[in-house]
């Protein structure tokens, strides 16, 4: 199908250590997608945040610039579409 993404990760059950996209364009957004039973954080270190990153979640986020990272969660099955 046409997108404006070069390509999709399908993450299952793996923490995301913290890095930069390399593959992203500086002047565009990520999408992020969170699926699953999962009870997990999304962190964004150069800002200083954590986010609830529950099922259902969209995050669009400028991922070649801003670090990132999604550490162990506590319980459930996590899968993410980035």
């Amino acid at each position: 199908w046409p997108s404006i993404y070069v390509g999709i990760d399908v993450i299952v059950n793996q923490e995301t250590p913290p890095h930069l996209d390399k593959v992203s364009a500086p002047s565009l957004l990520d999408l992020l997608v969170s699926l699953g039973t999962h009870d997990a954080q999304f962190h964004v270190l150069d800002l200083g945040s954590i986010f609830g990153y529950q099922p259902g979640t969209m995050i669009y986020l400028a991922g070649k610039l801003l670090h990132h990272s999604v550490p162990k969660w506590e319980k459930g099955e996590r899968i993410a579409l980035a």
